[in-house]
């Protein structure tokens, strides 16, 4: 099970400096780095996230920019859609605080569950459950002596707040997520260094190995890149974002040999406004 007392001790040494988690951080810094988080390594959303926060420190402030240098501030995070919705976010927002609430936060454009939660949490201690496949992955092997996390599910929300203590319960909530990030990791969890190792079902069951048939669906969730439409997406855009005028088709054509998966790329970027065509034939980013 969870040892609270063992888990925030080792919380409190084992803590990563985090630019969001300085003192005085806004909420709306709180949710940007919660949206920059989704599917990216934070070595990598850290330096954006700084350049971001110096350059629009409010959701007003990232409302007045235009789609274009949302953009290419984005950079290769990858999703870039996330950006696009961060910016209706911030239109929605406006000048008024970024609401506390989690019902209230999932009103906002872009905004699911989880990050309202994380908001809620994180910056406004509220002490409600937020779970990634951070915590889904603690949860499943000290609680329910599983290696593998299930698929995610609106039971686990509810299993996850019986654990919450009623005092640290937000410290408690963070605490849980870096321990999956750092120790109870997807392939190789260093059970030595774990504070719930005395505890934990799985290693109380043995240290149970997944099932062929288990490590089969796990790998089939796990999404590949490399020659995928999400890559050539990428690529597109690497090239809009480059460009200081509207370019044409040619100039795209060049990103990738496959021609069919080149146009269909293209056409999702136009369908889902990452870009656009002008009268003249050409292309480049949204303004």
């Amino acid at each position: 099970m969870i040892n609270t007392a063992a888990l925030l001790d080792w919380f409190d040494s084992a803590e990563r400096p985090l630019p969001w988690r300085r003192p005085g951080t806004s909420a709306w810094g709180v949710l940007l780095s919660e949206v920059m988080s989704q599917q990216t390594p934070v070595a990598r959303v850290a330096p954006v996230w700084e350049e971001w926060m110096q350059r629009w420190p409010t959701p007003a402030d990232f409302a007045a920019a235009s789609r274009a240098e949302v953009l290419r501030a984005w950079g290769k995070l990858g999703y870039p859609r996330r950006a696009l919705r961060l910016w209706e976010c911030a239109q929605a927002i406006g000048e008024k605080p970024v609401p506390s609430d989690v019902e209230k936060l999932l009103k906002l454009p872009g905004i699911g569950d989880y990050t309202a939660r994380a908001v809620a949490c994180f910056h406004y201690k509220r002490n409600v459950p937020v779970v990634d496949t951070n915590v889904r992955r603690v949860y499943a092997r000290a609680v329910d002596g599983r290696f593998l996390q299930p698929q995610p599910s609106k039971k686990e929300l509810s299993a996850v707040e019986k654990l919450l203590p009623p005092e640290n319960g937000p410290r408690f909530s963070a605490a849980l997520m870096e321990l999956g990030a750092l120790v109870c990791t997807a392939k190789a969890p260093n059970c030595e260094g774990c504070p719930l190792r005395e505890g934990c079902a799985w290693q109380l069951a043995g240290c149970p190995q997944p099932s062929e048939a288990e490590l089969s669906k796990a790998k089939k969730r796990v999404q590949k890149f490399q020659g995928t439409d999400r890559q050539v997406r990428g690529l597109i855009l690497d090239v809009l974002r480059g460009a200081d005028a509207p370019v044409p088709k040619s100039k795209i054509d060049v990103v990738w040999p496959d021609a069919a998966q080149r146009s269909r790329a293209l056409a999702s970027l136009l369908d889902d406004g990452l870009a656009e065509q002008d009268s003249q034939g050409l292309f480049h980013l949204p303004h």
